[in-house]
């Protein structure tokens, strides 16, 4: 058998817009790449692929193209790179959890049979371990820097009018769970699709939402409300939609989590914008990993020695 070998390139070695962008354009063919058996990890931050040689073909060439990328042989490197992956400890926000979870659905595509498939679950496993153990828990989490950046906004004392997310995906429904717009008179959820929508925010029961269309945002405007933007799933109609929406909302401001800015620096006009490649949100990333930066080495020195452990019982 063919050893399995690791290809990837990630914001530690491009920019971080550049790595989103092409990880966009990668994530579609997950499903074709897991049929030939090969694990494809794309996030914002990264694009990432694993398998057996004998599987590579020509991926480096089309999906790494113009990427100088690295490569890892063997089946401990795997497992130490993934577990740390698992753990936040790769992460341009060390610590943040979101990563597991796309690495898990990731890994579901996978025959379960395939080595890949069962290494990857235990450098999952691994890394969730490894973190929980070292409370190597982000401080600075989405939630918390949308908070702080509201809370900046609003020093003045102002009431705080709408909360508007626009997109409920998981990391909406994790913003909307935290209870960042607790403060806020009304926290509207704005979908091109209430009645579908409002069966997957069941487990919402406790937070109340209100459902509203593109249209119906800039209805009236909103000096005193904050949008949030927390989709990927924009396409170029929706953004005009949205562009025009938020210019008759005037809000306070437009906090974009996209990866990839919905809205283009000349399409803002005059709106207060804020995105993930602003000075405002990387000051934040940058207090979070300081206040982690000692954490990191144990994290990553525990998955280490729990992987050697189990290479020990299985000889």
């Amino acid at each position: 058998m063919s050893e399995l070998v690791g290809i990837y390139v990630d914001h530690q070695m491009t920019s971080p817009l550049a790595m989103a962008q092409h990880s966009a354009k990668i994530k579609p063919i997950a499903g074709e790449l897991a049929r030939k058996g090969v694990l494809l990890v794309t996030t914002c931050l990264r694009v990432e692929v694993y398998c057996n040689e004998s599987a590579l073909g020509d991926i480096n060439s089309t999906l790494f193209s113009g990427f100088a990328c690295g490569r890892i042989q063997g089946a401990v490197p795997i497992v130490q790179r993934l577990a740390e992956i698992a753990a936040g400890a790769r992460s341009q926000i060390l610590g943040e959890h979101y990563v597991s979870d796309q690495l898990e659905k990731a890994s579901e595509l996978l025959d379960p049979n395939l080595p890949i498939f069962q290494i990857a679950r235990f450098a999952i496993d691994v890394g969730r371990r490894a973190r929980a153990r070292h409370g190597f828990i982000a401080p600075f989490n989405y939630d918390q820097i949308v908070r702080d950046i509201i809370d900046d906004l609003f020093k003045d004392g102002a009431p705080r009018d709408r909360l508007l997310m626009i997109g409920a995906g998981m990391l909406g429904r994790d913003l909307i769970r935290s209870g960042v717009g607790e403060r806020f008179r009304s926290t509207e959820i704005v979908t091109r699709n209430p009645k579908k929508l409002r069966k997957r925010l069941r487990r919402l029961t406790d937070v109340e939402v209100a459902l509203i269309r593109p249209a119906e945002v800039g209805r009236a405007r909103g000096p005193r409300s904050i949008a949030v933007i927390a989709t990927t799933d924009v396409n170029d109609e929706y953004a005009t939609i949205l562009r025009n929406a938020l210019l008759c909302l005037e809000p306070r401001a437009v906090i974009d989590l996209s990866s990839i800015p919905v809205l283009s620096s000349s399409a803002v006009g005059k709106l207060n914008y804020v995105t993930m490649y602003d000075e405002v949100f990387l000051k934040f990333i940058e207090k979070n990993n300081k206040q982690l930066a000692a954490k990191l080495p144990l994290v990553c020195s525990e998955i280490a020695a729990t992987i050697g452990l189990a290479q020990m019982a299985t000889n």
